[in-house]
């Protein structure tokens, strides 16, 4: 593992909504992406990262633990609010 580098030590659920959830917060504006170290809203890149986590949801709907299931659900809705508060205020 090259310097700076940290993966999670589970390979399962939680560590795919957080690399799609970083993603997106990143094109939310709410993390600065690393390779310019800036933040800037991108709504359709957000929206991208947004379905996939629905999709996400939706295909494993039925075969996640509860809390499994509780954490893609709990990260799906933070991400939709930031969303929105974002999106509405860029449209205000």
């Amino acid at each position: 593992m090259g310097k700076g580098k940290t993966y999670p030590v589970k390979r399962d659920i939680h560590a795919i909504a957080i690399l799609l959830a970083t993603q997106g917060m990143i094109r939310l504006g709410e993390i600065p992406d690393p390779l310019n170290g800036q933040t800037t809203l991108d709504a359709t890149g957000a929206e991208f990262f947004i379905d996939l986590l629905t999709e996400l949801q939706l295909k494993t709907s039925g075969n996640l633990l509860p809390d499994e299931a509780a954490f893609l659900s709990d990260v799906l809705e933070n991400m939709q609010k930031i969303f929105l508060k974002k999106t509405q205020a860029k449209n205000d």
